[in-house]
């Protein structure tokens, strides 16, 4: 019955319903993430999130044949630094995420489509009309209001979002230059055991201390659920019309505020929600004039 029902979807309801997922799968992970309250050091929590994560994207890159794939030296270059960039956005992310509440951290990392359109133009030479420098600018200003930068509630911790925000950013661009020959899993796989490793380097100057059976269930739980993202984000390309399916990823910001909420008791305060409502507006018409302009160019 249900596979019926399935097949009875178009493509973009199904390419919908995948976004949906992706990004529940992503904000559960955040929200396990966060409910360790810094029990754990950061580079060990990444250690053991990394080796399960890496594990489960490894067998599913290995079942879909990403690792037969004939990959060229100038794109394990891109990889490599791909994976930096990721390292340096899996930092300050999860060490934005323990000290902000989920909501803020999520409205901030809205701000990606933006900060993308605007390096391609800055780095590619992207042709960028005053329509989308304006979005872009609207955006930016919706990113005042979450950060408020010399208010009294500003912390530090919303400029380590922005630097998370920079990474991915880069990350993204990065991924331009790898040639459709690399499979994405092979990518994300890659990508993950960077992480995997800088983080284990890194924890190796700090002391471990022991992780009980309810926060090795949370971290198990996280990598499960980010590799959950990791998946449907990959099926969401395979299905549908992007400019339909691309605005469900801010159904993440929904999933943010209904765990934050229930979960941390936590509520943004009426500018956070109004710049996070200009960012989603903002982000959302640049996407929609992008795919329309890949359509009909003028």
């Amino acid at each position: 019955m249900i596979a019926q029902s399935t097949r009875s979807l178009s493509p973009n309801i199904i390419g919908a319903l995948m976004m949906v997922a992706s990004m529940a799968c992503f904000t559960i992970n955040d929200a396990l993430i966060k409910a360790t309250g810094g029990a754990v050091p950061l580079f060990q929590l990444l250690v053991l999130r990394g080796l399960l994560a890496t594990a489960l994207i490894g067998g599913l890159a290995w079942s879909r044949g990403a690792f037969r794939a004939r990959v060229s030296r100038q794109d394990w270059g891109w990889i490599a630094l791909r994976s930096v960039s990721e390292i340096g956005a899996a930092y300050f992310f999860i060490t934005a995420l323990l000290n902000m509440p989920l909501a803020n951290v999520t409205a901030i990392l809205q701000l990606l489509p933006l900060a993308v359109t605007l390096g391609s133009a800055l780095i590619y030479r992207e042709a960028v009309g005053w329509r989308r420098m304006t979005a872009i600018a609207v955006g930016f200003c919706g990113m005042l209001l979450i950060v408020r930068p010399g208010a009294e509630g500003f912390t530090i911790w919303s400029l380590y979002a922005l630097v998370a925000v920079l990474c991915v950013t880069a990350r993204d661009l990065i991924m331009r230059r790898i040639s459709s020959a690399a499979p994405s899993l092979l990518v994300t796989f890659s990508t993950s055991l960077g992480v995997l490793l800088a983080a284990g380097a890194a924890s190796l100057t700090i002391p471990w201390v022991p992780v009980s059976p309810t926060l090795a269930a949370l971290i198990g739980g996280a990598s499960v659920f980010v590799v959950g993202g990791y998946y449907f984000s990959v099926q969401v390309m395979r299905q549908g019309d992007v400019s339909f399916v691309a605005p469900f990823r801010y159904t993440g910001l929904l999933w943010a505020l209904v765990l934050g909420w229930v979960l941390f008791g936590e509520w943004p305060a009426p500018l956070t929600l109004l710049g996070a409502g200009i960012i989603v507006g903002a982000s959302a018409y640049t996407m929609v004039r992008e795919r329309r302009l890949l359509r009909h160019p003028q």
